[in-house]
Parts: structure tokens; C-alpha cells; sequence
């Protein structure tokens, strides 16, 4: 990864570790991960493994889309607002939105290929 992008990535990293109010530490313990390599990725001087990175992403809640995928500052803000809540669920209600969000975006991609479907017949 480019050095501007460990950057980047580190720039993510610690807004959403700041979000989920947690220290350094305390993100490190809960995701098995050294305080170092914590304060490494947040100030670009470490390229994460796939794992550090799985580990992350888990405890912190976030998509990897959030790390590697540039959006747009509304997109991002109503993806934020709904984890936020989300996570503010216990787990077994947090199993219920996934599966409803699961179910409710299958139905709207079947509405959607047939009213394609429709239209170019």
C-alpha cells in the first residue's frame, strides 16, 4: 500500500476508534492486536495484514467499504448514524436488523431486475 494511503487508512482507523470511544489500548485488548501496531496503522507507518485488518474492521464495527471505498460525506454520515444505532443494539436485536436489512434489500433487487426487465421490453 502507498505510503499516502497508510495514511489514509490510518486517518479512518482512529476517527472510528475516537467514535467508538475507545483508547488505543482498549481497542488493542479487545481486538488482540498490540498498542503498537494500533499507534503504527494510525500513523501510517504500518501496512496491516488482511487479519489486523479483519480484526479492526470487526471490533470497530465498520465495513471495509468505510476504509477503501471514497463516498460521499452524506453517504457517509447516514451509514454512520445507522451504526451507530445499530450498535447501540444488544446482539440479538442487531441478528434482527441484519436479518430484516437481508430480506429488504433482497425484495427491492427483485422489484428492481423486474421493473428493468419491464422497461426494456
Amino acid at each position: 500500500m502507498p505510503e499516502d494511503s497508510l495514511e489514509f487508512l490510518g486517518r479512518h482507523i482512529r476517527a472510528e476508534r475516537v467514535r467508538c470511544n475507545l483508547t488505543q489500548q482498549e481497542l488493542a485488548d479487545q481486538s488482540g492486536l498490540a498498542v503498537k501496531t494500533i499507534q503504527d496503522i494510525e500513523k501510517g507507518r504500518k501496512n496491516p495484514s488482511y487479519e489486523t485488518l479483519s480484526r479492526l474492521i470487526e471490533r470497530l464495527g465498520i465495513s471495509a467499504n468505510v476504509l477503501f471505498q471514497v463516498s460521499t460525506p452524506i453517504e457517509e454520515e447516514e451509514i454512520q448514524r445507522f451504526m451507530g444505532k445499530f450498535q447501540s443494539c444488544s446482539r440479538g436485536n442487531q441478528q434482527i436488523l441484519l436479518n430484516t436489512l437481508d430480506f429488504l434489500t433482497e425484495q427491492l433487487l427483485d422489484l428492481q431486475q423486474k421493473t428493468e426487465s419491464n422497461s426494456s421490453e
